[in-house]
């Protein structure tokens, strides 16, 4: 089990203060975690994030829908998709109505890349908690935001 004033070797003013740095820490921890997983496929978290959210739209969606989903929000994030549509896992298309629309959907090849990555590895992460201090984790969670 981890101890966040032994890992980064400090020291807090109060258990607050603690918890936010524990947030903050833990949550580089995973995206490091997330990214060594995802580097064999070269995308990115965030550009895995971009595919599930257009494989559990199932047509295609505004760039802008993709934005207000995505849980890490990217600047970037038209760069992003344009990286997906560069290797061909994401689709493009413009509103024939508004040519500033601009929907985007998965690909079969998307598709398939997201079948052969075995997010349970990343997921096994969170079996160190039990389904009640999970439950009480997301409402402390859920109440600082």
């Amino acid at each position: 089990m981890g101890n966040i004033a032994k890992d980064i070797n400090s020291t807090f003013p109060n258990e607050r203060v603690k918890a936010l740095i524990n947030i903050k820490y833990t949550a580089n921890w995973l995206d490091t975690i997330g990214n060594e997983l995802l580097k064999p496929f070269k995308i990115s978290v965030q550009q895995y994030n971009i595919l599930r959210i257009l494989r559990g739209a199932e047509e295609a969606i505004t760039v802008s829908s993709v934005r207000k989903r995505m849980i890490q929000k990217s600047p970037n994030a038209t760069r992003l998709m344009d990286k997906l549509c560069d290797k061909e896992l994401i689709e493009r298309t413009r509103c024939e109505n508004d040519r500033r629309i601009v929907y985007v959907k998965i690909s079969e090849r998307g598709l398939k890349l997201l079948a052969t990555i075995n997010i349970e590895e990343f997921n096994n992460h969170m079996n160190n908690i039990t389904e009640d201090e999970a439950e009480t984790l997301n409402k402390i969670l859920d109440k600082i935001r």
